[in-house]
């Protein structure tokens, strides 16, 4: 690897050139990545990419004014001082923030190189030609630093309500219910027919965590999210399998007591106020009307309800 200091003053125009190329095709590949999720802001991006492609052409006019026609080849990774960077822009979906900081890591970098190139050159025409590049990436650090901290369009609002429940509220919903009612029959079945606690209570836990497992491994292989955009399987089981057995473990908890009858009641509560908060979020964020979730939840949870009780005094 060259040293800064070793490079002649064609080398470092050169290296320039190759670094302003680099930036735009990066912010190419952000404003690609953020166009569904974050139209404004990837219209942004696209915009900073034409504004780098004009860095690249004025680079070049300056270079074949001075040099001539040929450019050799110089990239960051060939000098020594530049940070490696980690490749953000090739992960989808991308985010506001972690965007934010590669692009004000990115521009620190290239400003600090165009100031350092500039106290070494001693043409006029090349020193303001830097100078130049070297402010205006200093706006291209603050335009993004705005742009992260804007308040969101209502567009922006609605898109990210909708990737919230496609992504968190659906498969924990999943989850929850499917722990809250799905193990209510084998609790209350061992609770009427043991008339103890704790077996009650590692029947309950077993079912819990069973059903998390089982209900967050067939999440995250229902599909991968691609054209869904339900974001990654593997988020989405770990969110279905953990609210599957908080959903069960909730109304176990209570057989921790040692009195069954005692056990019993406070299950019931747990479970009375586990349908409410479910029928809620059915309401909040899957659009239900409130009366009928309450309704439809309250329906099942008894039905298994009942199931279990019967089976237990069988």
């Amino acid at each position: 690897m060259r040293t800064f200091e070793s490079l002649t003053e064609r080398e470092v125009l050169a290296l320039a050139i190759a670094l302003e190329e680099e930036d735009a095709r990066i912010y190419g590949d952000f404003a690609d990545g953020l166009r569904e999720n974050h139209p404004e802001q990837a219209a942004k991006f696209a915009e900073m990419r034409q504004e780098e492609d004009g860095h690249r052409h004025r680079l070049l006019e300056l270079y074949k004014t001075n040099f001539g026609e040929h450019v050799p080849l110089f990239r960051r990774q060939d000098v020594r001082g530049f940070v490696d960077r980690k490749p953000v822009w090739q992960v989808r979906p991308l985010g506001l923030k972690a965007v934010q900081r590669t692009v004000e890591s990115m521009e620190m970098e290239t400003r600090r190189f165009y100031e350092a190139a500039c106290r070494r050159t001693t043409d006029t025409g090349t020193r303001q030609l830097l100078g130049d590049l070297a402010e205006e990436e200093r706006n291209h650090a603050r335009a993004v630093e705005l742009m992260a901290t804007a308040k969101l369009s209502e567009d922006d609002k609605s898109r990210q309500k909708r990737l919230f429940v496609l992504q968190v509220v659906q498969p924990g919903l999943v989850g929850l219910m499917d722990g809250s009612v799905s193990t209510l029959a084998p609790l209350f079945a061992a609770a009427f027919a043991t008339h103890s606690s704790l077996p009650t209570f590692l029947v309950g836990l077993a079912a819990s965590v069973g059903a998390g497992i089982s209900m967050g491994f067939a999440e995250a292989l229902s599909d991968d999210g691609s054209l869904t955009g339900r974001g990654h399987p593997w988020a989405r089981g770990v969110v279905c399998g953990l609210m599957t057995s908080l959903g069960g473990i909730g109304h176990t908890l209570p057989y921790l007591i040692p009195n069954i009858k005692t056990a019993t009641s406070i299950a019931v509560c747990v479970v009375l106020v586990e349908l409410g908060v479910i029928s809620w979020i059915r309401h909040r964020f899957m659009d239900t009307p409130l009366v009928s979730a309450i309704l439809q939840i309250a329906l099942g949870g008894a039905l298994v309800f009942l199931a279990g009780v019967l089976i237990g005094n069988s």
